[in-house]
């Protein structure tokens, strides 16, 4: 059996970002979306989550490029700036807070702080949150996911996202960046890792993630290919689909012609019946 979860990753971005995922939605092409607990559209978001209850709805834990939930100077003094009130932008300087000058076990506790302010605070709203994932993949790194499934376990989550892209699925890809190819290659090495610690804290995920290396130029012919391709077992497509308008503009943000591209890329899916298209909520947890 071959089943696909098709998710908008950024939900509450921006108006457009959400009008794309409402419309997706409807067309039966996306079945999964993770909303932003802190960004310029989330209210809108969470009326759209609440009027689309068939949309499994997760948790986008912001961690990097965005606005923190608590506040940055007295609860976040390392993994936020306090004179912006902002985290920093790039990985980059979130990894070398958490292994260099902040020291792993305090930044992993502000880690762990701030995922659940996020959850919680979208759960406040009334929405039932089908799993959890993180902005650029934060979570592929053993000690923000502890930190990150601890949170999501003591708010009643159990399921989050797969962050390793198969090599079947990079080499089907096609066109990607080198340097993307590259990064996700190479960091796959600590996929077993991960694996066995989604495991201990008893979560479900999936068989792995695609289009990690199509970010920013996934269109139509990608697609396709990687679907054609698709194994038994149980993937996530991640996507970011949108509108490039005025609020897009506004946003700091490497994806904004292509969201355009995704968007349409995703009617693909329907020359595939033959894959059923789940959400989050459909996986069981995993026993511990």
């Amino acid at each position: 059996m071959k089943r696909l979860i098709v998710n908008a990753d950024d939900f509450g971005l921006t108006a457009g970002v959400n009008r794309a995922v409402s419309e997706l939605h409807a067309a039966g092409l996306l079945t999964s979306a993770t909303l932003m607990a802190r960004a310029g559209a989330t209210g809108e978001a969470i009326a759209l989550a609440r009027n689309n209850p068939a949309l499994g709805v997760g948790c986008h834990v912001v961690l990097v490029d965005g606005v923190p939930v608590l506040d940055a100077r007295g609860s976040l003094p390392q993994l936020a700036d306090a004179a912006r009130g902002e985290f920093p932008p790039g990985m980059a300087r979130f990894l070398r807070t958490l292994y260099l000058e902040g020291g792993t076990p305090p930044v992993r506790a502000q880690i762990e702080a701030e995922t659940r302010a996020q959850i919680q605070s979208l759960q406040s709203e009334g929405l039932a949150l089908t799993h959890i994932d993180t902005h650029k993949h934060a979570h592929m790194f053993p000690s923000v996911l502890r930190a990150v499934l601890r949170a999501a376990r003591g708010c009643g989550l159990s399921a989050v996202r797969n962050p390793f892209e198969p090599a079947w699925a990079v080499r089907a890809t096609g066109g990607g960046p080198w340097l993307r190819i590259a990064q996700v290659s190479v960091l796959r090495w600590l996929a077993p890792v991960c694996r066995r610690i989604i495991a201990e804290e008893g979560f479900a995920t999936t068989d792995g993630t695609l289009a990690v290396v199509g970010t920013g130029v996934l269109d139509d012919v990608m697609l396709r290919r990687l679907l054609r391709q698709l194994p038994e077992g149980t993937w996530e497509l991640v996507t970011h689909p949108g509108y490039n308008d005025a609020d897009l503009d506004r946003v700091r943000t490497r994806l904004r012609a292509s969201r355009d591209v995704e968007r349409a890329a995703l009617a693909a899916i329907q020359e595939f019946p033959e894959i059923e298209l789940i959400s989050y909520r459909d996986l069981k947890p995993a026993s511990t």
